[in-house]
């Protein structure tokens, strides 16, 4: 069995399967610098939404939100 620290909260996985644990809520647009739609596929079965922060953290949001639909669509 091989096991992977990762720092704390790092709700980020590079691996082949879901990068998306789970999300988060009330993300504020302006501390959004960047957003990387990654479509289903064989590493997982689901769309997933990572928002890089102008602070350089990385998090999950969910592709379901009307707000991430509005940032997905633009």
């Amino acid at each position: 069995l091989t096991e992977s620290v990762l720092p704390a909260g790092a709700p980020v996985v590079t691996e082949l399967r879901c990068q998306c644990l789970q999300t988060v809520q009330g993300i504020h647009l302006k501390n959004i610098q960047s957003v990387k739609v990654t479509p289903p596929g064989p590493h997982c079965g689901q769309t997933e939404v990572v928002a890089t922060l102008k602070t350089g953290q990385e998090v999950c949001l969910n592709p379901e939100a009307p707000m991430v639909k509005k940032i997905i669509n633009k």
